[in-house]
């Protein structure tokens, strides 16, 4: 057992005694075009850090389905919360842990707008020797996406529908994937003469998908949640390999 929601404060007490490193799943509540579910993000993240808890004995803590979405707002069911309030809950569940002797901590971020304020609170938390990292799975295995992912899109195309078809392939709406890219956007983000110009998502696709969802298959997205997690059991091995004294920030300089 490795999900310290499903513990007795008594198995918790003994797993934490035990446990090198923790996985907080981070993603949110928002929408992903008319063929995916509100919570994709989270769920993603959340299967990454269960398989790789599994791989590792790695503690997983209970996933936090909310984080900042604002930029989605005016599709229904989207919600958010500001960067400043996701980055201190973080901070607070890491001092929390920190209380019961665990010290390392890694943030499984399933959502590209939760970065900044995850890669911040990580920052902070260094300070109170308090070792938290960002893992955004979708940069720790790029080389391996653009194997597997023949078209563009991170939002709701070929990859995220991949994902969730292997972890809930009955959430998938696969008779929307015709409104998905017909109203959608290949690419995200407008530019003009290289300056960003939008600033919701809604501003260059009008269905909320950018890619194109219909080249998706269950194989693909296995083999992209197990490249993901193998990564993620990587990194928390290394991890649990260094002594804190190593993580610390450094003294002044000589």
């Amino acid at each position: 057992m490795v999900e310290l929601s499903r513990m007795t404060w008594k198995e918790a007490r003994d797993s934490l005694r035990q446990a090198k490193v923790a996985l907080l799943p981070v993603g949110s509540t928002e929408q992903h075009g008319p063929h995916l579910p509100l919570g994709t993000d989270w769920m993603t993240a959340q299967e990454i850090a269960r398989r790789a808890g599994k791989k590792g004995g790695w503690l997983v803590l209970p996933t936090i389905p909310v984080g900042f979405s604002e930029h989605h707002r005016q599709f229904w069911g989207t919600l958010w919360v500001p960067p400043e309030v996701l980055r201190d809950y973080v901070i607070s569940v890491a001092r929390s842990l920190a209380f019961h002797g665990l010290r390392k901590i890694v943030f499984v971020n399933g959502h590209g707008g939760n970065t900044r304020a995850l890669e911040e609170a990580a920052r902070r938390l260094r300070e109170e020797r308090i070792y938290a990292y960002v893992y955004v799975w979708w940069r720790a295995i790029a080389e391996t996406i653009a194997q597997i992912v023949k078209s563009g899109g991170a939002h709701a195309g070929e990859m995220e529908t991949a994902v969730v078809l292997a972890i809930a392939p009955e959430l998938v709406r696969p008779e929307n994937y015709g409104e998905a890219v017909a109203k959608g956007a290949p690419e995200g983000g407008k530019r003009v003469e290289g300056v960003e110009v939008s600033f919701d998502i809604v501003d260059c696709t009008e269905s909320g998908a950018i890619g194109d969802p219909s080249r998706a298959t269950v194989e693909k997205g296995e083999r992209i949640l197990q490249a993901a997690a193998e990564r993620l059991d990587a990194f928390c091995r290394w991890l649990a390999d260094q002594p804190e004294e190593a993580l610390a920030p450094k003294p002044h300089l000589p």
